[in-house]
């Protein structure tokens, strides 16, 4: 089976690292990627993708990257469900296994390199 999906869009905010109870560091952010066809008025409509970055993707991207920056993310597409009283959703998270950046003027030499997320984290 194969899991693994490619995205390039732009940040709808600055991205912003938590680190959970267990010490692990986490940011979610969205990225906004227009669809590659018209719709009937002529214009392009945009999606709203959530992604969730880990450790040393999610710092790095919170240190170099702020809202508007065109970012490309590699990774896997996961289902949670989220429970709010009697209902329950499920929703779909892009986590990312590595991170470009696409228009940060930071050289990518200077970027801490990062390990690459494991398969079976979870929030």
């Amino acid at each position: 089976m194969l899991n693994q999906t490619v995205i390039v869009g732009r940040l709808v905010e600055d991205p912003e690292v938590k680190e959970l109870e267990n010490g692990k560091k986490v940011a979610n952010i969205t990225l906004a990627v227009p669809r590659s066809y018209r719709n009937e008025d002529g214009d392009y409509d945009t999606d709203f993708l959530s992604c969730t970055l880990w450790s040393g993707i999610a710092e790095n991207t919170a240190e170099y990257c702020k809202k508007g920056d065109l970012l490309g993310v590699k990774g896997r597409i996961q289902s949670r469900v989220i429970e709010d009283g009697e209902n329950k959703n499920t929703v779909m998270d892009i986590v990312a296994e590595k991170v470009t950046f696409l228009s940060s003027k930071v050289k990518q030499d200077d970027i801490k390199k990062t390990e690459d997320v494991e398969s079976d984290i979870k929030i």
